[in-house]
């Protein structure tokens, strides 16, 4: 028997409502792809780190290209802070103590598969 858009809708609000609405609304503006997900966790763990894209790059994996783009945005968003050294822009967590909260929060939250499982899901669905 095929899902009704009835079915689903049940299904998603089902996926939210068990969600802390702090988080949720973390997802949605702040770790709507999951480059930024990366970083976000990347910071927690490593909270006096101070660096380029191209450093953060190589640590995490990622394209340089990319993940100055999502540090940016990160950065317009509050969650992290930009020095320059010469031209050369370094990245470094928010001092802010409620997003540093939040994000503790956040990856407090990602210890429990199936929180990790709805995050995952909020993410998939703001990409389309």
């Amino acid at each position: 028997m095929a899902e009704t858009d009835s079915d689903n809708s049940e299904l998603i609000g089902r996926v939210i409502a068990d969600m802390d609405p702090a988080l949720l609304k973390f997802l949605h503006s702040h770790l709507n792809t999951f480059l930024k997900w990366d970083l976000v966790r990347f910071f927690h763990d490593n909270p006096h780190t101070t660096d380029s894209a191209d450093n953060i790059a190589t640590y995490t994996g990622r394209d340089a290209i990319a993940i100055a783009n999502e540090l940016d945005e990160l950065a317009r968003d509050g969650v992290l802070m930009i020095h320059h050294l010469g031209d050369t822009p370094l990245y470094t967590l928010t001092e802010d103590k409620p997003m540093r909260a939040l994000i503790a929060h956040f990856v407090q939250a990602c210890a429990d598969q199936k929180f990790r499982m709805r995050a995952v899901y909020q993410v998939i669905k703001g990409m389309r």
